[in-house]
């Protein structure tokens, strides 16, 4: 019994494939153009970290600045939809962190990037990288 519900199955199968087989002779092929997968150039801080949104210039920049230092960066903030007029409402920004590399490393890395905008330094060795408009800074709080 258990041989010849195989066999059934196994014709069944073989004349499903074959006609959709035949049935796809006659479209035209489909070229199907990949694209670089950028994302596997850096991780999340946490799962909360929107980045899912990166346009594919500041996942380019990322996988620049993993290429450059021989590590991924972190991100540790991306998109903030409620941050006023920040790159990081339109989603062009992370906020970067690069465990085992010097935080200097890591700004000459992003300076580096083609089509980098602005590269921003912060105290607590954070590092931002946008595509916006260039330009750089230093943001230090004390007390």
């Amino acid at each position: 019994m258990h041989i010849i519900f195989r066999v059934a199955l196994a014709c069944l199968l073989t004349l499903s494939l074959n006609t959709a087989a035949l049935a796809g002779e006659g479209e035209k092929r489909r070229v199907v153009k990949l694209k670089h997968d950028y994302t596997a150039a850096y991780t999340l801080q946490r799962v909360s970290v929107r980045a899912n949104c990166f346009p594919t210039e500041l996942r380019r920049i990322l996988a620049h600045i993993a290429a450059k230092t021989g590590r991924k960066p972190i991100i540790t903030s991306g998109h903030r939809p409620h941050s006023g007029k920040s790159q990081h409402s339109h989603c062009y920004a992370a906020d970067i962190r690069v465990p085992g590399v010097s935080e200097k490393r890591v700004l000459a890395a992003a300076a580096s990037a083609p089509g980098i905008g602005g590269v921003g330094r912060y105290c607590n060795g954070l590092v931002h990288v946008d595509i916006g408009p260039k330009r750089t800074w230093s943001h230090c709080r004390r007390g």
